[in-house]
Parts: structure tokens; sequence; C-alpha cells
């Protein structure tokens, strides 16, 4: 697999164990996208299945449901809440009756059903795709998802169709980014600018509303990427522009590029600037965690271009995603104890810093795969990450996204975020807000609120617009609640092996 950033090394890390049975609502190992080796499962992890498997044993029975479809129910991924919260400690709000009682489970979900959510990182791949190579991103958590040994993992669970029913019949999702990557070799585009536009039309000609939004996809420093801009913004209308300052994301890459750098990068901006779509979402962090030996261009992953670029450019807003989150060297434990002795994460905390150094207010993290993937290795470390970015940030600039379709639904990451909390010893030590109520001001505004008011989405008191309730997608919602459909619980991305 020389076309991944991963060495041969770390990919062998990555084969799937064969043993285990029940679909886990959340993920019980960490699942990689592809940019970065996901971390080991550790023994709290482990503490976490056997906690979630006792009490869906105890639960499932009284309401005359086998063990797995317990757990795609609500009561499930309440039931997983709790048992995160036995292990790693009362991190995210729940109370034991949603767990017991559909009833309990189905208040908690109609006091949010109001709440906007805006996912602005998603993805799907052409149906046209045809390198396999990206199958490596979907070697699928065989350990808690056995429906794979099955089925098998094939490109269809990337394409539009699975995409759309775990975004938006299988999540709370109201509206949509999409995104793309650049590739080096052309074959390798997982959806081109064109797709991502017909999708979008797609869907929203079929909704009546923008339920979806489009990237542009920059690579600066290509052949003719200048005159691609004024192209794609001509044909395509994207709602906003997407680059990768390593270049190609899944492959040692020849067009490397700093977002500061006045010959190279600026003259893109000015052509963006013109364009009138003047959001540039920038991939930052997820370097692999051997990176200095095998990935060449990972200086390009750090933020020390972000302040320059977005004081030298103020009208134009720019995106971090993944909050430039780096990989865990160590274990998490071992990372979480760095941060709490030294108040910083690497390259986390250098972004958070821009504002105040800088002087810029045009800078927003977003928090796809960054929240994921430590919420399910160990939430304090999460909220530790949440405290930062909104301190140095602030709660207005920071962006709800998920990374999905690469795993999964994205509900159990809502779930996540709506009940987690800060704790009150990490509050006190390091000047952190709380989060507070999962219908509360800063959730709101994370989780849908902040995008909505960079897209141009009109929200009354952070809720969903009146025309979400009845457009095509909500109907196509009830219609599909109503023949019994239901959460899958599969995540699409590689675990490491269980050792």
């Amino acid at each position: 697999m020389a076309d991944v950033w991963l060495s041969d090394e770390a990919l062998a890390k990555t084969r799937p164990a064969e043993e285990r049975g029940d679909r886990s609502p959340i993920p019980t190992q960490v699942v990689s996208n592809g940019e970065y080796l996901p971390w080991a499962q550790t023994r709290d992890q482990r503490r976490v299945e056997h906690e979630l498997d006792a009490l869906a044993d105890r639960l499932a029975g009284p309401l005359g449901l086998s063990r797995r479809r317990f757990l795609r129910t609500s009561c499930g991924m309440a039931a997983a809440f709790l048992a995160m919260n036995r292990v790693f400690g009362p991190l995210f709000a729940v109370h034991p009756a949603e767990a017991a009682d559909p009833a309990a489970a189905h208040e908690h979900a109609a006091k949010l059903r109001r709440q906007f959510v805006f996912d602005v990182q998603t993805h799907f791949i052409r149906d046209d795709f045809a390198w396999d190579g990206i199958l490596v991103l979907g070697e699928y958590a065989k350990q808690w998802n056995p429906v794979l040994r099955e089925e098998g993992v094939t490109l269809r669970r990337y394409q539009l169709e699975n995409y759309l029913k775990e975004i938006f019949l299988d999540s709370d999702t109201h509206v949509a980014l999409v995104s793309s990557a650049p590739a080096d070799d052309p074959s390798h585009t997982i959806v081109t600018d064109d797709g991502m536009a017909r999708a979008r039309a797609l869907v929203n000609g079929l909704a009546g509303t923008r339920r979806m939004l489009a990237h542009g996809v920059i690579a600066p420093g290509k052949p003719g990427w200048l005159d691609r801009i004024d192209e794609v913004a001509e044909r395509c209308r994207p709602d906003s522009w997407k680059g990768y300052t390593v270049g190609d994301p899944l492959a040692p890459s020849k067009f490397p590029w700093r977002m500061d750098d006045e010959t190279v990068t600026y003259p893109g901006y000015e052509r963006i600037r013109r364009s009138g779509a003047r959001i540039v979402c920038v991939h930052k962090g997820l370097v692999p965690p051997d990176y200095e030996k095998t990935f060449p261009n990972w200086e390009y992953a750090k933020v020390d271009d972000v302040g320059k670029a977005a004081r030298d450019w103020p009208d134009l807003t720019f995106v971090i995603y993944h909050s430039a989150l780096k990989p865990f060297l160590t274990s998490p434990e071992e990372n979480l104890a760095d941060f709490e002795r030294t108040g910083r994460m690497e390259w986390v905390s250098d972004l958070a810093d821009v504002r105040a150094r800088y002087g810029v207010h045009n800078v927003y993290a977003e928090l796809g795969t960054a929240f994921g993937s430590s919420a399910v290795t160990h939430p304090r470390h999460a909220a530790a990450m949440l405290g930062i970015l909104i301190k140095g940030l602030g709660a207005d600039h920071v962006l709800w996204g998920t990374d999905s379709v690469w795993y999964g639904s994205p509900q159990w990451q809502i779930e996540a975020f709506r009940r987690i909390e800060i704790p009150d010893d990490l509050r006190r030590a390091h000047g952190f807000a709380a989060l507070g109520a999962a219908d509360g001001a800063v959730k709101r505004a994370i989780l849908g609120g902040n995008a909505a008011r960079l897209y141009g989405i009109t929200l009354a008191a952070g809720e969903v617009p009146d025309v979400y309730t009845t457009d095509g997608v909500s109907e196509t919602r009830r219609a599909y609640a109503a023949s019994g459909g239901e959460r899958s619980n599969l995540a699409y991305g590689f675990v490491r092996v269980r050792t």
C-alpha cells in the first residue's frame, strides 16, 4: 500500500481482529479515517465494552429485545454513555432511566428535536471511483461490527446513497457540507468539484431546502491551480473552499504548501476573495504517529502559518479542520498527563493561541475526527481539548464536524457532544468555562449556530428553521422511522489489532 500515508509496518497493525459480536452504539476502539494510525484499544475501553455488555444483557430482556436490537435503540445509546461514565467518571450527562425506559429516552430526544445541527465536514466517494487502495479506510471495526464478516468491505459503503442514509436519516444532522481532497493522481480523487455540486443540487432539489453545501478544492502549487479556482467558482458555485497544506492526504505529495506563502498561496486567496465564497477550510494535524520518519510533508500540517495568513487577509474566514489535533504518540493517559502538567496540547494549543497572538477574529476550529476519536479513547482528553479551543478562540469560533461517512452515522458523536462536560477540576486548574446543558448556548452555537452564521442560514434562538420540519428530507425521515428504519451502528474506518 504505497499509496497511503501509513508505512507497511503501520498498516500491518490495523489488520482487523475477527472476534467480536455486538455492535456498540459508540466505538470502543478509535476508528481511523486513514489519515492517521488509530491508537490501540486501551484497558479502559475494554472495560467499557464489558460494562456495556452487562447493561445490555440486563436491560434488553425486559424490553423484549435481543442485545443487538437493544443497542440500536436510544436506550442502547444511553446505556453506552452509562458504561463510559462507570469507567471514565461522570463526564457525560445521562440518567439510568434513559437506558431502561424508552419513554425516558424519547423524552430526552424530544427536548433536542429543534436543536440545529450543521456538520461542516462530511464525505462520500463518486460512483465511478475505482481505486481499491481507499478500501484501507474501510476495514470496518470488525471487533464490534460483525456484519462485515458477512458482507465484506465494498466501495458502495462510501457512495452517495449510503451517505444520505447515514447523515440525514440515521442522525440528527440538518445540514451537511460535503468535502473532498486533492490528489496528485487525478484518478484517486474521491469526488470532483462537479460531483459535489451535482450532489448538492440533487439533495437540495429533492428537499426543497438548503440541506447540502459543497466545497471547491484548492491545490496551491499544482499547475493551473489559480485558473481552476476561477473555473470552479463559475461552474460549481462552491459554498466554501477546502485545501490540504500537506498536498495529497493519502500519498507522498509533490505539492505541499503554506497558508502564509505570499508567492504561492496569496494569489489564490485573491481569486477566492473575488469568487464571493470567502471561507477557506484547511486540513491540519492528523499526521501518522511515526510522521517524522514516514511522512515527508509533516511540517506543513502544523499551524505556524495560520496567524499571518489570517492577519493579512482579514476579509477571508479560515476554518482549521480537525483543530490541528495530532495523534497520541504515547498512551492517551500519558498525553492527558502531559496536558495537565503543562496546560498545553501540541498544535491544538497553538491554534487556540492564534486569536490573541495575532489579534485576529477570522480563524475557526473544526472538530471532525478530533472530538470523535478522543471521546472514545479518553473523554477527559476530549473535554480538555474543547476547553482549550473555547478559551482561546471563543465558543463562537468552534464548528461542528464529524468526518463522516468514514465513521458511519454521526449520531453517536452528536450524542457524545451533547452530553459531555468539562470536569470541575479541569475548569478550576485551567480557567475553562463549563460547556453547559445539551440545549445550552455553548453547545447550540458549536453544533450549528456558528456554521449557520458563516454560511448564511438564519436561525431563531439556535433552533431548526420551520422550513426544515416540512421539507422533503423531513418527510423522508418520518417515513423511514415509520417503516422501522434504525441505525446500523456501523463505522467506516479501521482499528488497531488487539494484542
